[in-house]
């Protein structure tokens, strides 16, 4: 097998998303004096986090823009008719406080360096590219990657096979070349080898599942530029300079 770029997920493979977002609601609704009225941190932090995969999922199916979604989030956890105004200014005060908590696993960057001289790199997320953009660049890790590739250019989002071989296609390189790392089994595991990648999950929490035939894991990043050299291999060097 001739290894010669990997793919990343971003959120909570390399960026600790459910972290700061957990922090980033919990301080906005502190400031916007809501705690207490949906139970307590625990079942505030439960009800968002409904809303927001509600509200997502229909952001991949095409049936909102980013931007709407948004909206759609925070009408529905407020369960209130909002004007777009008065959803985006609530929605803007708790991106402060999410985009003040953003923070990378601590091995995120360390495995980033380690491969640079090995494979070419790039991102594949679910997420808007302008979104993910700006993400990377202000954790200050844009650099490693040759590209981002998201699913509202790519018309297609994970676990669709058209994503990753989208983005395979985009790096001008065969799936089974390629090797993808996400936090998520079915999205990720299953989603990278269905469509003919070499696939990493992540399982950061210890899960007693076992992993289905084909697909790799790793407890930690740490792991993974020992894997890529033993166990699969590795092909071209890196563009990135």
């Amino acid at each position: 097998m001739a290894l010669r770029a990997v793919l990343w997920d971003l959120d909570d493979t390399l960026f600790d998303y459910d972290g700061s977002d957990r922090t980033g609601v919990l301080r906005h609704l502190r400031a916007e004096g809501l705690l207490a009225a949906y139970g307590g941190e625990e079942a505030a932090v439960a009800r968002w986090r409904e809303v927001m995969e509600t509200e997502f999922a229909r952001f991949l199916a095409g049936e909102r823009g980013f931007r709407e979604h948004r909206r759609a989030r925070a009408r529905s956890f407020l369960d209130a008719p909002l004007s777009d105004a008065e959803a985006d200014a609530w929605f803007g005060r708790y991106l402060a406080h999410y985009e003040a908590a953003w923070r990378l696993f601590p091995d995120a960057v360390p495995a980033l360096e380690a491969l640079a001289p090995l494979v070419r790199q790039a991102v594949l997320s679910n997420a808007s590219t302008a979104n993910q953009e700006r993400k990377l660049t202000v954790l200050g890790i844009r650099a490693h990657f040759e590209a981002v590739l998201c699913a509202d250019v790519l018309g297609h989002a994970k676990p669709a096979p058209e994503a990753f071989r989208g983005a395979c296609a985009a790096l001008g390189l065969p799936p089974a070349d390629v090797l993808y790392v996400g936090d998520r089994l079915d999205v990720d595991g299953l989603g990278a080898r269905d469509a003919g990648l070499v696939p990493v999950w992540l399982d950061r929490a210890g899960s007693e599942e076992q992993p289905p035939s084909g697909v790799h894991r790793i407890r930690g990043l740490a792991e993974l530029p020992e894997l890529v050299r033993r166990v699969i291999g590795f092909g071209a060097p890196s563009t990135i300079r």
